[in-house]
């Protein structure tokens, strides 16, 4: 609330007046009953935004490279399909593990550009890491992997019969 006193602009706090035993009102920040609250809410807040690497209201932490992945099943494969522009194949680690796939890699890309009062030169780098949850039911010995204009293809095959179910008929009592 804002008040006009004495040639003066008051500002009166919103939150209610809160009194001791001695029927003295708690004048001190720190003393207000409210003030846990808020604390606990910016906690809560930070540690949400901490999760998404954003700071509140938008402002980003540099993420580095981070590559477009798409992954889907049919019935004889799994198909892994990563963007990585700029890359080459010396850059890029692939392992797997009968749960995972890790795929790695570090960008690191030079512009110069010079003219006769002019010189500028850009350095841009970042590492990056992706892992894909895998089902049970891989063959990781057949496991096959494919570079070309930035675009890796991985294929991974299920092992044989590992995708056969059996029905099971569901009964009414």
């Amino acid at each position: 609330m804002i008040r006009w006193k004495g040639g003066r602009i008051m500002i009166k706090s919103l939150l209610p007046a809160v009194r001791r035993k001695n029927d003295k009102a708690l004048r001190h920040a720190g003393e207000h009953p409210f003030l846990p609250i808020q604390r606990e809410m910016n906690r809560l807040f930070d540690d949400f935004f901490r999760d998404f690497n954003l700071e509140p209201f938008g402002r980003a932490k540099n993420f580095g490279f981070e590559p477009s992945v798409d992954v889907w099943e049919d019935g004889k494969k799994i198909h892994v399909k990563a963007e990585l522009p700029g890359l080459e194949e010396k850059d890029i680690d692939v392992t797997i593990t009968p749960d995972s796939l890790t795929i790695r890699g570090e960008k690191q890309e030079e512009k110069e550009e010079k003219d006769n009062d002019f010189w500028c030169k850009e350095t841009s780098y970042g590492s990056f890491q992706r892992r894909i949850a895998l089902p049970e039911g891989i063959n990781q010995e057949k496991v096959e992997a494919q570079f070309k204009n930035g675009v890796l293809n991985i294929e991974i095959p299920w092992l044989e019969g590992a995708r056969t179910g059996k029905k099971i008929i569901v009964k009414t009592s």
